[in-house]
Parts: C-alpha cells; sequence; structure tokens
C-alpha cells in the first residue's frame, strides 16, 4: 500500500487500487480484457485532464514563480517528460477558451494527444488568419474539428485539417503573406561540432519543404540486404544515405543544361468541390501557393472529383505508368491494409492483368509486398466499390460473413456512411 504525504484521500485510494488492478482470468475470448483496457483508456484520459486543471490552479498560485523557476519546470522536476510538460502549458494556456473541447477532455472521451491537436489546430487557425475572429466563427471551428476528433482522426489529421481551414480563411481577408509561405523567413543552419560532424538545421517554406521531403522518400527506400535479408539501417540512416545520394545527384545534374536538368516532381491535388489545393507531403495550401506552383513545369496537377476520385486515366500497358500511379496515390495515400507510405508499395491489379484485367484507375490499388502477398496468396480479396474507392474483403478464417473494410486511408469509415 502506498501513502504519499499531503495527497488527498480518493487519489491515494486510487492510487492503490489502479496498482493492484491485474488482467482478467480465465478470459479465452479476451472480451474481458479488452472492456478493461477501454476503461483503463478512459481513466487515463482523465487523468491527463486532471493533471492540466491542477497545474493550471498551480500556476495561478505562483507556485514555480515563486521560486525563481517556472511552472514547465516544475513539471519537469517532478518527474514529467518534457514533451508532456510542453503539452500540459499548452492545455493550460488554449483550453479556458475553447470550453466545448474542455468537457469532452474532463469526461475522458479524448486523449491528451487528440485535446493538444486541437489546442494546436486553434492556435494555427488564428495565427494563419492575422485577423481578429469573431466568437461565433471560433466556435464554429472548434466544433468542427471536435468532430474531426469523434469520429476517429488522429492527431495528425486534426493538425492537416486545422491547416485547410486556415487557407481558406486566408482568402476570405487581405491578411498579407502568411508565415508558411513567406520565403524571406527561410533560413539554412550548418555547425561543424566537435566531433567533426555537420549539424544542419532549416526553416523553410512549405512548398522548399515539399520538394525536401519528396526527393528524400524516393530516395530513401529500404532495400535488401546482399544475403537478402531487410534493410538493417534505420529510417534515420536511410534518410541519411538519401541526402547524400541527392548532394551527388546535384553535382551531376549541375554540368547539363539546365534546362535540361532534372527536377522535383511535385502533386498538386485541386479538389472539385472548391476545398484548399494540397501537396502530398506538407498538405493544405494557400490559392496563391496553388497558384504559384502550378506555373512551374515540375509540377502535377490532378483534380478530384466530389468523391475525392481523380480523373480517368486509362491505359494499355500492363505495368501502371508513373502518372497513372500518381493517380492512385492520390487517392489511396498508402497501402489500403497496413497503411505503408507510397515509396514502399506496388500498384495491384485488383481484376489480374492476366484475366483481362485494364491497366486504369478503377482496377488499380495500393499495396505494400507483404500485403500483396496476402492478397495473392493468403484469402484476402480487393473490389471496387461503388464510391470508385477500394475496399478489402477478408478471408472467411478471419471474418466467416466476409464483410468489406474500406482502405487503411479511409477506416474511419462505416459501410453505411458510403450509401
Amino acid at each position: 500500500m502506498f501513502r504519499y504525504l499531503g495527497v488527498m484521500p480518493e487519489l491515494a485510494t486510487l492510487l492503490d487500487q489502479l496498482i493492484e488492478t491485474t488482467p482478467p482470468a480465465d478470459d479465452p475470448t479476451g472480451r474481458a480484457t479488452f472492456d478493461a483496457l477501454d476503461t483503463l483508456r478512459l481513466i487515463r484520459n482523465t487523468v491527463d485532464h486532471q493533471i492540466v486543471t491542477h497545474t493550471a490552479q498551480l500556476d495561478d498560485l505562483g507556485v514555480a514563480q515563486k521560486a525563481g523557476s517556472t511552472t514547465k519546470k516544475l513539471l519537469i522536476e517532478s518527474g514529467h517528460a518534457p514533451a508532456a510538460a510542453s503539452r500540459i502549458i499548452r492545455g493550460i494556456d488554449g483550453l479556458p477558451a475553447l470550453p466545448a473541447l474542455a468537457r469532452h477532455a474532463a469526461d475522458g472521451r479524448l486523449s491528451a494527444e487528440t485535446v493538444d491537436a486541437i489546442i494546436r489546430g486553434m492556435t494555427h487557425i488564428e495565427k494563419r488568419c492575422s485577423v481578429t475572429l469573431s466568437d461565433e466563427d471560433k466556435m464554429a471551428q472548434e466544433i468542427e474539428l471536435l468532430g474531426q476528433a469523434l469520429s476517429g482522426a488522429t492527431p495528425t489529421q486534426l493538425l492537416k485539417h486545422a491547416r485547410a481551414i486556415g487557407n481558406t480563411l486566408i482568402e476570405a481577408t487581405d491578411a498579407g503573406l502568411p508565415a508558411a509561405d513567406d520565403s524571406s523567413l527561410n533560413t539554412v543552419i550548418t555547425h561543424v561540432t566537435d566531433d567533426g560532424r555537420v549539424d544542419i538545421r532549416a526553416d523553410l517554406t512549405q512548398v522548399v519543404g515539399e520538394k525536401f521531403l519528396a526527393m528524400i522518400d524516393e530516395r530513401s527506400c529500404p532495400r535488401p540486404e546482399p544475403d537478402g535479408a531487410d534493410d538493417r539501417r534505420t529510417a534515420e540512416q536511410r534518410r541519411a544515405d538519401a541526402f547524400e545520394l541527392i548532394l551527388d545527384q546535384a553535382a551531376r545534374g549541375a554540368t547539363l543544361d539546365s534546362v535540361g536538368s532534372p527536377r522535383t516532381q511535385l502533386i498538386l491535388t485541386i479538389p472539385a468541390t472548391g476545398d484548399p489545393a494540397f501537396l502530398t507531403w506538407t498538405g493544405s495550401v494557400s490559392q496563391a501557393v496553388a497558384k504559384q506552383v502550378s506555373c512551374d513545369g515540375a509540377v502535377t496537377e490532378i483534380i478530384l472529383d466530389g468523391e475525392g476520385v481523380p480523373l480517368q486515366m486509362g491505359h494499355t500497358h500492363r505495368l501502371f505508368p508513373s502518372h497513372l500511379r500518381k493517380a492512385v496515390i492520390v487517392r489511396d495515400q498508402c497501402c489500403i491494409k497496413c497503411g505503408a507510405p507510397p515509396s514502399h508499395t506496388q500498384v495491384h491489379h485488383i481484376k489480374h492483368w492476366a484475366d483481362g484485367g485494364a491497366t486504369d484507375l478503377d482496377n488499380g490499388c495500393m499495396l505494400c509486398q507483404r500485403c500483396h502477398t496476402q492478397v495473392h496468396h493468403h484469402g484476402w480479396d480487393v473490389v471496387m466499390g461503388f464510391d470508385r474507392h477500394p475496399w478489402l474483403v477478408p478471408p472467411a478464417s478471419i471474418d466467416p460473413r466476409r464483410r468489406p473494410l474500406p482502405a487503411y486511408n479511409r477506416r474511419t469509415m462505416r459501410l453505411d456512411d458510403a450509401a
């Protein structure tokens, strides 16, 4: 039994109960264990919110300031990780202005990471717009992000959605050039360390960052070792090797005629619904940036219909050509089964080529090598839905009813959502 001096009795009792909690016994189906795990998730979310509210009171009392410190430093000294301490401080600053979010955070429905993403998203919207938003506008944006979160959006997806909202708002105001598009703020800092290594840090516009991320991803795919084993390099090591390759290729390209020199290829996706255009890696862009990059011959524009599907692109060859693969990437975004990034995938013929399947958008989907094997050899099927998106059909050994599952990037959908 643990007892801490000064701790409220009810919290000490709760702590003791949690410490003594064990997974349910005699649970062959795992149902009781799953239910317990879900309850623990709610407890964890509620505790994270209580930490924010208690820290807010500590901050109001000026406890850290009286000791010549800060509340954030006090949190770190008491055992919170620096990243968690930063998140708590953002919650203290942001939650009072977001009452709907605070209510859902208090009852445990949202994780601390999700709450933090909405707070950061709302901060981004206000900074992006550069004008004072009305209380009604703020509430509408808060409710929109909250709805996304409750429907299953991840923190990363929430931040991307907030950037899209910000880009939509900036078009309606004359607020000047936003920071994401201001090239005068670009910096690259290099420092030679005592070990003789070079530390490189960059702060770039969205478009320059998009070019860098696209080039790095294309050149940092895992490669089998000579003995056939998986690539032993970490993702960080692969990106470092890719960076060196980019420098070597740039040096070779500089000796060529500038008109024919290789250029970074970007994909600019333009929804026909009027929503903001977006780039593959960095997300939503303002209308001004969309017009700017559209003038570049190294940009491929893809216009989506109302269902988010690119315009039809037919082809007569067996292998999917690069322009058609780009269209499949825009629609599927990743391996439709496991979510592996586009650089790790192949385009799979839903109806096999040998059976007369066409090489076009409605007969292709993205699968990584492992999932491609499972579809070909382990009972998984892929069908194209009436919404022109691929759906996965699991084998009977996994689901006797073989109910279709949406692709990974649409996994929060249900069948009745698509109907």
